[in-house]
Order: C-alpha cells, then sequence, then structure tokens
C-alpha cells in the first residue's frame, strides 16, 4: 500500500511542478497549512480522497490521472465491476474504491467506502471538503456526525450534505459499514 500512495503523491508532485504551482500556492488554493499539504505531498501524512479530488481540479486534471496515472478514455458510458474499482485507500478509517475511474471529465466523483468498526468510545476522524456529498448505506449502521449532529443511518438510508461543514462516519454494531458516497 505504501508503494501506491507514493506513486500518488510522486504524481501530484510532478503535475504541481508541470503547472508551476509552487507547494505555498496549492497550500492557500486548498486552504490548508503549508505543512500540511507538505507532509499529504510527502505521504507522511494519509491524503483525504475529498483533498485529492480538490487537488485534481486545481490541476485541472481527472482524479483517475492522480490515482491511476492513465487518463480517463471513455466518454459515453463506462462500466465497474463489482469489487473491480480503482483502489484509493487515502485515509485509514476508510477504504475507497473510485467506481468511474475511466470516465473522462465527470462532475462527481462516485466511491464505494468501506469502514471498519472500531472500539467503541474511539473518537469520530472528522474532515471537510468543498463542494457536496451523497452518502447512500449498502451494507451495516453507519453513525454519521456533521455540524454538531450525529445520525444513524441503516441498509438503505441515505445523506445529502454541504460537504464544507467537518463531517465523519463511523462503522456502529461492530461490523463493517459499506457506503456509496458521491462528492460533487
Amino acid at each position: 500500500m505504501q508503494e501506491k500512495i507514493k506513486e500518488i503523491t510522486d504524481r501530484v508532485r510532478e503535475l504541481r511542478d508541470i503547472s508551476g504551482i509552487s507547494v505555498e500556492e496549492m497550500a492557500k488554493k486548498l486552504v490548508l497549512p503549508i505543512d500540511t499539504y507538505s507532509r499529504y505531498e510527502n505521504g507522511e501524512e494519509d491524503m483525504p480522497a475529498s483533498i485529492l479530488l480538490e487537488i485534481a481540479q486545481c490541476l485541472n486534471v481527472d482524479m483517475s490521472l492522480l490515482l491511476t496515472g492513465e487518463i480517463p478514455r471513455m466518454h459515453v458510458f463506462s462500466v465497474t465491476r463489482k469489487d473491480k474499482g480503482v483502489s484509493a485507500e487515502r485515509r485509514k478509517d476508510y477504504k475507497y474504491q473510485n467506481i468511474a475511474a475511466n470516465f473522462a471529465h465527470k462532475k462527481a466523483e462516485p466511491f464505494v467506502v468501506k469502514v471498519d468498526p472500531k472500539p467503541e468510545g474511539t473518537p469520530v476522524s472528522m474532515n471537510s471538503h468543498p463542494g457536496q456529498e451523497f452518502d447512500f448505506v449498502l451494507e451495516g449502521t453507519l453513525k454519521v456526525i456533521i455540524h454538531n449532529n450525529e445520525l444513524v443511518l441503516e441498509e438503505g438510508d441515505s445523506i445529502f450534505f454541504d460537504s464544507n461543514y467537518e463531517h465523519g462516519m463511523q462503522a456502529m454494531g461492530g461490523k463493517t459499514a459499506k457506503f456509496l458516497a458521491v462528492i460533487l
């Protein structure tokens, strides 16, 4: 896994350099402290998929190019078979699979996300990113915390929210939760 992370961060660094954007400028565009962005780019800290999406937007490339090193080629449709999405495990609390990696010029990024259960009392890891997010629970029970609200979503439940607000998810009941996340 470390090798995959290194490949992604190397692509980010190379594309940032080619684009003539300094580390300081990229951090400013992402509204991050320079040291946080540097840790992400150097692979020293987990980079949230949402930050990777923002970086792709800043660099004017498809997120799939950052994840795979390949330019998406599909323009009319793209099929992703069960469990065959492009792995984007960018945060230790979540396992992402991009399920439209080969579709060019997407207006949203869809992922299947797995969240493993944590011991009782473990704090929920929070993050935020520009835009909106839609999450639909496929399996298990998911605790969602957003803007001082704590919600419990069961299989078949969904939530749509402004992802600029800090939010986090946690599997409940000692079982892995799996959900469809669409980042807009």
